[in-house]
């Protein structure tokens, strides 16, 4: 029985979003491994933002370093 743990920032994942998480994880699983889906679990884990952090920040303030390393926006040329 394959159990599938998704951890995401809680930042207002709507139910019909988690529904198409659990949707898609478990067809994956069914297609690449040929596992049953009536026997798949998938869990959803929703985590404040104080309480994830990447690169030894807080996820929030690496997000605002990353937006400020961006180079601007190029408008298309025509």
């Amino acid at each position: 029985m394959p159990c599938v743990n998704i951890r995401i920032t809680r930042e207002g994942a709507t139910p019909e979003q988690k529904a198409e998480l659990i949707a898609g994880v478990t067809d994956l699983l069914r297609r690449v491994l040929a596992r049953n889906p009536a026997t798949t679990v998938v869990t959803i884990d929703e985590v404040d933002c104080e309480n994830w952090g990447i690169g030894g920040l807080p996820v929030l303030d690496y997000r605002a370093a990353q937006a400020a390393k961006a180079p601007a926006m190029k408008e298309p040329r025509r």
